[in-house]
């Protein structure tokens, strides 16, 4: 088949526009138990429908006690009040607590009827005179004491639908006494990749082969971010074949390419696309990564990533990912990282922005990058820095920003 040239690139910009646009987040929903809830996504509003605590109860060790009969209490002349019993974490007090009188609680403990305050057992000493409590403090009301509904009202909306849970969240739905909740359904992404050079990791290896790198790179990104990936078999290098594949990989939310690096067997995928949906664009001015394919089949994305793994998996952080995230209503991550100095000069290509994989070495940033079709170049490095179209050489010194994986 002969080669034919890449039309003209867009700009990142555009296309990560055009990506975004093409991406339908999914309505499926589905049950979990709370220990498999973590990092899903809210598919229902949560409702209180019990206060949180259920009851008043001590915040901390110590004495209940009317506050008024505190005042004045200091370390030369300590109130006494008389002991009516002990009242443990998971006990109701039996007796109402008169002027003059106090209970011994547990943090947690529900506040006896009567008592209005709780004196901290370090401001305290019981005595052995007719179980006599000395207050060296004086306490206000409510002071040392956690109202009931203080943390949560019934009635009250405690989680959004939309809401990512995070372990503090999870910790909201047990304070409810939930068991389940409905979530979001993980995004299903086919992963197929496609080149006559390469075969799976664990088959011999022939001379002129290699072996797949970037089913599992992907695969473990699409994991990492939140979805299901279904690794499809190696894909020969023809158009029935890539149509064949493709109408099958439509079952799946999400679809992404992988394959040789050449421009006639991209032209393979682009073609194949073309006859079963639309292409949005083919070919982006970032390195590494130009030759990447975006379409649409059936309002099913479809992705083609560069051959090369560090191409390929690159452009899984920088164009999979937020795609993968919108489809599966995740919110952006926060942007960050860390400003540090470059350890060297850097020539970039100019017109092209580049994502640069770096590592740190001495408080400095150091490029680790060796070429596109070097795996080690995402292996070694523990983030990346941006490297803007315009920017052709990054001086040794520079202060750049690196965003860890």
């Amino acid at each position: 088949m002969a080669m034919k040239p890449m039309k003209a690139l867009i700009s990142l910009e555009e296309g990560m526009r055009i990506l975004m646009e093409s991406v339908q987040p999914i309505t499926r929903t589905e049950r979990v138990g709370l220990l498999d809830a973590c990092g899903r996504v809210l598919a229902e509003r949560i409702v209180a429908t019990a206060d949180v605590p259920p009851f008043t109860r001590a915040a901390m060790d110590g004495y209940a006690v009317i506050a008024q009969d505190t005042f004045g209490a200091g370390n030369f002349n300590p109130a006494q009040l008389r002991l009516l019993e002990v009242v443990h974490a998971a006990d109701i007090a039996s007796a109402t607590v008169a002027s003059g009188a106090c209970t011994q609680v547990a943090t947690g403990a529900p506040i006896p009827a009567g008592a209005d305050a709780v004196v901290q057992v370090e401001d305290t000493e019981l005595t052995g005179d007719a179980g006599l409590v000395k207050i060296y403090q004086p306490v206000y009301p409510r002071q040392n004491i956690s109202p009931q509904g203080r943390d949560i009202q019934a009635g009250q909306e405690v989680l959004a639908a939309g809401t990512r849970l995070d372990p503090s969240k999870i910790g909201v739905l047990a304070a409810l006494g939930l068991t389940q909740v409905a979530v979001v359904a993980k995004p299903t992404v086919a992963v197929v990749p496609s080149g006559n050079e390469i075969v799976a990791p664990g088959e011999p290896l022939v001379p002129g082969k290699i072996y797949d790198i970037n089913s599992y790179t992907l695969a473990s990104l699409i994991q990492a971010v939140g979805g299901l990936p279904r690794l499809f078999p190696i894909m020969k290098d023809t158009l029935e074949d890539v149509r064949r594949t493709l109408r099958e990989a439509l079952a799946c939310d999400l679809v992404v390419l992988s394959g040789g690096s050449s421009v006639g067997e991209r032209d393979v995928m682009v073609e194949a696309v073309e006859s079963l949906g639309e292409v949005k664009f083919h070919g982006i001015a970032v390195k590494p990564g130009k030759p990447t394919l975006c379409g649409v089949i059936e309002g099913t994305l479809v992705l083609g990533m560069p051959g090369y793994p560090t191409s390929c998996l690159t452009n899984g952080y920088g164009l999979l990912a937020p795609a993968l995230r919108k489809l599966a209503h995740l919110p952006e991550p926060r942007t960050g990282g860390i400003e540090l100095p470059m350890a060297r000069r850097y020539t970039s290509t100019t017109g092209r922005h580049q994502y640069l994989p770096v590592r740190i070495e001495g408080g400095e940033v150091a490029p680790a990058f060796k070429e596109s079709g070097s795996i080690t170049s995402m292996a070694d490095a523990e983030g990346y820095i941006e490297i803007p179209a315009n920017v052709d050489l990054v001086e040794k010194g520079e202060r750049v920003l690196v965003k860890f994986f």
